[in-house]
């Protein structure tokens, strides 16, 4: 197969599928990784792509625009692993949490599989299947109805509904993007309303979020930054940045993705 029709082909797969990594490339195509990075370094100089960490995903074009969960899963895979370890941390047996939406917390989810007697309030699809498929008998999930998102979340006032009853130690939320001026923020109207809703359910907020989010703002606002008890983000985030949200939230997390 030529380069030219290959990358015709990756961006193909990449516009179906919102996303793909280079290892699956690599392998489909049976060509070295490097060749398939330089496949997607020539698509992304044409503006048809944009490459992340592991791969490449659609490019984005607005505020409402929202990724599906498979092309978010490609992005800043070190960077939300190490995010999701420390936020592990913060759980102990016998909690009653809240996971929202979106790669970072289903990440999370992996990593609390193994702690007893713990409750998940979640309105992700991905989320929930992460602790059914562990199958431990002393842990409750609580999924939300409602209608389902690109992101696979379950929106709407069925959801809402189903959470305002609830009362939780911590919810960790992921977010599309957070500034200064518009706080914490998400592409789908509806998501937001969950998310509030959330919020005012726990005790405690927890936001996760790498650098790339900030500066990048969705079309609702879902809490300002100094909502937030803690937030975990990794060191790639900007001083400036540092800054801002350290004098807003109560403890500004930084993790390492090395």
């Amino acid at each position: 197969m030529l380069a030219q029709q290959r990358q015709a082909a990756i961006l193909d797969r990449v516009r179906a599928a919102g996303g793909v990594r280079v290892s699956e490339l690599a392998t489909e195509y049976n060509v070295s990784d490097m060749t398939i990075r330089r496949d997607l370094e020539t698509l992304a100089e044409r503006g048809l792509l944009a490459k992340v960490h592991g791969g490449a995903t659609t490019v984005s074009p607005g505020s409402a625009h929202e990724p599906g969960f498979a092309a978010k899963s490609v992005r800043q895979r070190a960077e939300k692993a190490a995010m999701a370890m420390r936020a592990a941390s913060l759980v102990s047996p016998g909690d009653a949490i809240a996971l929202s939406a979106g790669t970072t917390t289903a990440g999370l989810a992996q990593r609390l599989v193994d702690v007893p007697d713990l409750t998940v309030v979640t309105n992700s699809i991905p989320v929930a299947d992460v602790f059914y498929r562990a199958g431990r008998p002393d842990q409750t999930v609580v999924l939300t109805g409602g209608t389902r998102t690109p992101s696979d979340a379950l929106v709407g006032p069925v959801a809402v509904a189903a959470i305002g009853t609830l009362h939780l130690d911590m919810l960790f939320l992921g977010v599309h993007g957070m500034s200064e001026r518009a706080g914490y923020t998400t592409p789908n109207l509806m998501e937001a309303d969950v998310n509030r809703a959330l919020v005012e359910a726990a005790e405690r907020l927890v936001v996760l979020a790498d650098h790339t989010k900030w500066g990048t703002v969705g079309i609702s606002s879902i809490v300002p930054l100094d909502r937030a008890d803690v937030v975990i983000t990794d060191d790639q985030l900007d001083e400036t940045a540092r800054t801002i949200l350290a004098e807003q939230v109560n403890e500004l997390m930084v993790v390492s993705a090395q």
